[in-house]
């Protein structure tokens, strides 16, 4: 992957291209400020995707570990026996 960095005064005087630029190559671009790194911009898509796909991994590194240390887990048929059995006993208190 290519990195796209431009300068935060190339961003105050063309926003619209550099704005293209995320939306079409659904790339963070990186904006230098004096020469070094200072901020980066992307597309709402990209960073919802990138949010989302980062949520995931950490729910999957919780599970890992939650097993490396352990704790049970249930099987899909487990899990759905389970919840019935709660329903079932909620319906009996009228829950």
């Amino acid at each position: 992957m290519s990195t796209i960095i431009r300068s935060s005064s190339e961003l105050r005087k063309n926003y619209n291209s550099i704005a293209d630029i995320c939306h079409k190559t659904k790339k963070p671009v990186f904006l230098t400020k004096n020469g070094a790194g200072d901020t980066v911009i992307m597309d709402i898509e990209t960073y919802n995707k990138r949010e989302d796909d980062l949520a995931t991994a950490e729910r999957l590194l919780a599970v890992e570990r939650a097993r490396l240390l352990g704790t049970q887990g249930y099987s899909v048929d487990e899990f759905e026996k389970n919840m019935r059995e709660a329903i079932n006993r909620g319906a009996e208190h009228g829950v």
